[in-house]
Parts: C-alpha cells; structure tokens; sequence
C-alpha cells in the first residue's frame, strides 16, 4: 500500500524550499482534481517538473505527501502502518492505541478534523474520508477476508468516532482524561471483538 522511493539524488536539483512548495501546491491541485487514489506520486512529480525521486526525499511516502498536502500530522502515515505490521493478532489494541496517542499529539489528526469540519470544508473532508477509507478501513476489510467484513469495519468506525467526539470534542467523562493505556484496555478488546469475535 505504501509507495516508497529511491534514496538516489540524480542531476542538480534546484532550491530545496522552493521545490519542496511546488511539489506541495501541485500535489494539493491533483488530490482534489483525482482524489486520493487517483493521484500518484509519478503523476505529481511530473507535473510539478521534478523527478519522482525528489518527492519521496521531501515527503518519504504518497501516504506522507498527502499529510503534508491536507495538513494532517506527518506521524499518522508510519502510525497506520504500525497497526498493520502484527495482521489480525493484537489489532484491537494498535487501533486505539494508534488512534489516542496521534489525537493527544496533534489536533491535525484526521477523525478531529472530520469532526470539526465546517460546511466549508466539503472538499478536505472529502479526501480524509477516502483516505482513511483507502488506508485504514479497506485494508482492516482485505485483512479480515469474510463475507461481513465490510460491516465488522463500520463498527470498529463507529468505536473510532465515539471516542474522537466523547474525548477531544464534547469531551466527556471519564473517557477525556482517561490515560492512553486505560483506554487500549477497555475499547482495545472491544474493537478486537468486533474483527475477529463470533457474529451475534
């Protein structure tokens, strides 16, 4: 899922600032021209008139370059793959802890800005949601591979935003000033239950 690149610098590249601004400005254009599956590194490179090489040294990711292009937490991209990197065993836990820990960090994490999104912001909501669709949740449903796998994801979801609100936006007790590990503990095995527990 991740596009990674070469760490090879060919040719002489021009000013670092101003190359790293227009692959940004041009990335930014693309996503919300195609979307963020539609839009590839190679794509982004060509039209900003650099290598493709020069993007992943900027951005190290596609998952990195679309953070920095919406203005997410450049720590969330590493993040979700870390969920991942176990599969199935123990996911329920990395998916709180994950969630809790870059939402504590940086009030730029997608599910808070999905939340606080203004009716003015259609477009940047647009993308986090295919984003986190593409990243998070159709890879949790290509992991599970079952027929319900598709509603087992809404409802891990539904874990994921009740927490987001309850926690950072109508802060609620005790889950607001609840410890990271507390909430790992309780909603960890809950989301757990809802991948890979039996149906009800």
């Amino acid at each position: 899922m991740t596009e990674h690149g070469s760490s090879g610098r060919p040719g002489r590249w021009r000013s670092g600032a101003q190359s790293r601004q227009r692959i940004l400005d041009t990335a930014r254009s693309l996503f919300r021209q195609h979307g963020y599956g539609g839009t590839t590194v190679r794509a982004v490179a060509a039209a900003a008139g650099v290598d493709p090489a020069m993007v992943f040294y900027f951005f190290g990711t596609k998952q990195g370059l679309f953070a920095a292009a919406v203005d997410i937490s450049a720590e969330l991209p590493p993040a979700v793959e870390e969920i991942f990197a176990g599969g199935l065993d123990g996911i329920g836990d990395r998916i709180i802890r994950t969630l809790v820990e870059n939402m504590d960090k940086s009030d730029r994490a997608p599910l808070a800005t999905l939340t606080r999104s203004a009716p003015t912001h259609n477009q940047s909501e647009a993308l986090l949601r295919e984003f986190i669709d593409r990243e998070i949740s159709g890879r949790l449903r290509a992991l599970l591979d079952t027929p319900d796998a598709e509603m087992r994801v809404a409802m891990v979801n539904v874990q994921l935003l009740g927490i987001a609100v309850a926690r950072y936006i109508v802060r609620i007790e005790p889950v607001a000033s609840s410890s990271t590990g507390e909430l790992v503990a309780r909603f960890g095995a809950l989301v757990q239950h809802c991948l890979t527990g039996e149906p009800s």
